[in-house]
């Protein structure tokens, strides 16, 4: 695989950081989580066999931010299609017995989406139309457990080596994400679509050491699938390109990636390695454009909230209807059909709302941070910015569970793929209803604080080359 060497460049510390003072403490740690078994991967329902080989290596690497003598509180990003709740509950449960507790809402764990790493339990459950063979699915169970050790691992040295750091962020733009919703007269096609909204920004977080003259880490993260490979071999995709390049020009410090509300956008071009490649470079490259400007300090506290809600399904089908349904000729919709069938003869009830937990945290009035779990498609990153200040917010997809796609009212009328159709792959029995976004809008409402629904134009990051503001 090629190298894209970025250009050599010395980071500098910003006066807006000389004045905030070493308050922060930080420390950073990555891990290898590439198996070295066979395991079939996910996020493709048409592959059909375990793994060929590992084109890239992929990994987990964790964040801990502590202000003063707060408690601390952890990101995780992960090279995963995407990483359930349990595993997550897992992990806080584990850390809590070994002496590391970190509090449930002061963790967020994100997923880079990328669909070539291996399947996890309690994720796509049904992606593929059929069980596993029982060999294939023990290994996915077994690759399940070696991660969630692995995240323990890393966040207990994470917190192990904090030291007096500092904080600042700003946002850039990469323009490889696409709309793929494209409208056509038989519906919604996964196609490019140039005038869909998209969200092109790529907020960065940068930790350095309280002296300056060293990144302890870097994260960022970008409204976009990481679906630029369709091949049945390990690779991290453009998150995990970008990682690499990173960490290739920063020995030492970590890269964290996450994504943004990409759930209705894909990287453009696509299917070629090459592809991956450069998307991952230009994330990097506007990474370095951005940490070698001054940035905005970042100051504490870190106040962290979550919220449960329950998002309603559509009306369930009726026994009858799940046994039409499972007469029906597409292998899928048969095979979710039969599932939901078996659990109505156990004597089990079929839910009839997803569980979702909304998380905010906000770094004093500097920054605002909406963690949302799921597919999340791209108005609710643009929402937000409209009725928060765009300036000082920061909005995640993909985090802390990833338990189907989260359409807006608009995609949910519209149908399509992300509109429900996915749903079947997901395990879930039915499309949502209507208003889960004003479920989750409201949720947020309540959850961020008033102080940044207020626009301060003071607060702007500096303006992108060739920018112009209003």
């Amino acid at each position: 695989m090629r190298r894209i060497i970025l250009p050599i460049v010395l980071l500098t510390c910003s006066p807006l950081l000389a004045e905030t003072g070493p308050a922060w403490k930080a420390g950073a740690v990555h891990v290898d989580i590439t198996p070295d078994y066979p395991v079939r991967l996910s996020g493709y329902g048409s592959r059909t066999s375990e793994h060929e080989k590992v084109a890239q290596r992929i990994h987990a690497n964790a964040l801990a931010l502590q202000w003063q003598n707060d408690a601390p509180a952890v990101i995780v990003t992960v090279d995963n299609c995407g990483v359930p709740a349990t595993v997550r509950a897992e992990v806080l449960k584990r850390l809590a017995a070994g002496g590391h507790a970190v509090a449930d809402e002061r963790f967020s764990l994100h997923s880079s989406h990328t669909h070539c790493a291996p399947m996890l339990k309690g994720v796509l459950p049904f992606l593929f139309g059929e069980d596993l063979p029982p060999d294939q699915a023990e290994r996915v169970e077994r690759y399940t457990e070696d991660l969630t050790a692995r995240i323990v691992s890393i966040v207990v040295k994470a917190l192990g080596t904090v030291e007096p750091a500092r904080l600042d962020w700003s946002v850039g733009k990469v323009y490889f994400a696409f709309n793929r919703r494209l409208k056509t007269k038989t519906g919604f096609q996964n196609a490019q679509n140039f005038s869909g909204p998209s969200d092109r920004s790529l907020p960065v977080l940068r930790v350095k050491s309280a002296d300056g003259k060293k990144l302890i880490a870097i994260h960022a993260s970008y409204a976009c699938h990481c679906t630029t490979l369709g091949i049945n071999e390990i690779h991290g995709d453009w998150a995990g390109m970008a990682h690499e390049e990173m960490e290739l020009r920063f020995p030492g410090s970590v890269c964290l990636i996450a994504i943004g509300c990409g759930g209705d956008q894909n990287p453009y071009p696509r299917r070629e390695m090459r592809f991956a490649v450069d998307h991952g470079v230009s994330i990097a490259k506007e990474i370095v454009r951005l940490i070698n400007r001054p940035m905005q300090a970042v100051n504490g506290p870190l106040n962290c909230v979550s919220n449960e809600v329950m998002l309603p399904y559509d009306k369930l089908p009726t026994a009858d209807e799940w046994r039409a349904k499972a007469a029906d000729p597409n292998k899928h919709t048969a095979y979710h059909a039969k599932k939901h069938l078996a659990m109505l003869e156990r004597g089990e009830k079929i839910p009839s709302a997803l569980p979702y937990s909304i998380q905010i945290w906000n770094y004093s009035d500097d920054l605002v941070t909406i963690n949302l779990p799921g597919e999340v498609v791209v108005d609710y990153s643009l929402r937000f910015k409209r009725e928060f200040d765009p300036a000082r917010t920061w909005v995640n997809g993909y985090t802390n569970d990833v338990p189907c796609y989260i359409p807006s009212q608009r995609v949910l009328d519209e149908g399509g793929y992300e509109g429900g159709g996915a749903m079947i792959y997901y395990g879930r029995p039915n499309r949502f209803a209507t208003g889960v976004e004003n479920i989750i809008a409201a949720t947020v409402k309540k959850l961020v604080p008033q102080e940044f629904a207020t626009r301060r134009v003071q607060k702007l990051p500096p303006p992108l080359s060739g920018e112009v503001r209003k």
